[in-house]
C-alpha cells in the first residue's frame, strides 16, 4: 500500500496569479508568510484541531511542484521535527515559465511537550495547561532548489 504522506492534512491552493510576468524571479524559490487562521489550538491526536496557514512563493523557473517528490518541509521547533508534505506539479501554462502563487496548508494539531517530563505528551494537564509551538517552513522546488525559511506564528497549545 502505497505511504500517505499528510496529504490527507493538507488542503494546497495555488492560485496562478500571471505566468508572463516583467518582473524578473530567482530560480530559487522565495517564500513569503501571509498568515494564519487562529494562533491557539487544543492539543490531541491528529485530526482533533486544525488551522490554516497560508503563505506565497515566486520562482524564476516554474519548476514548483512535483507529482513523486516531496517539497514542503514544516519543523516542529521544539524538537526540530520535520513534518513533510507535496506541491502537486504546476503544468507549464506560458512562454515565459515565472510563476507566483499562494498556497494554503491545512495544519494538524500537535501535543504538548511537557518541559519536566512529568507526563507523556497528549495527556492533560492542570500543572502546564499551555505549550507554545513555533513552525519553520522551507519548499523545494524540482531542480532541487530549497527556498528562503519562513517562521510561522507561534501557536498556543491547550493542554488540558
Amino acid at each position: 500500500m502505497r505511504k500517505l504522506l499528510p496529504a490527507i492534512s493538507i488542503l494546497i491552493t495555488i492560485l496562478i496569479f500571471s505566468c508572463v510576468k516583467e518582473d524578473e524571479f530567482s530560480i530559487i524559490p522565495e517564500i513569503t508568510y501571509i498568515g494564519q487562521t487562529k494562533i491557539s489550538m487544543n492539543q490531541g491526536a491528529f485530526m482533533e484541531d486544525s488551522l490554516f496557514v497560508q503563505f506565497s512563493f515566486t520562482d524564476g523557473d516554474g519548476d514548483i511542484g512535483d507529482q513523486d517528490s516531496i517539497n514542503i518541509f514544516l519543523t516542529d521547533t521544539r524538537q526540530d521535527f520535520t513534518t513533510t508534505y507535496r506541491i502537486p506539479e504546476i503544468p507549464d501554462v506560458a512562454v515565459n515559465d515565472a510563476i507566483e502563487g499562494t498556497v494554503t496548508l491545512l495544519l494538524f494539531t500537535t501535543c504538548c511537550l511537557y518541559t519536566d517530563n512529568s507526563q507523556a505528551p497528549c495527556t492533560p494537564s492542570t500543572s502546564m495547561p499551555m505549550d507554545e509551538v513555533t513552525y519553520t517552513l522551507q519548499i523545494r522546488d524540482r531542480a532541487g532548489n530549497m527556498s528562503n525559511s519562513i517562521t510561522l506564528q507561534p501557536i498556543t497549545l491547550l493542554c488540558n
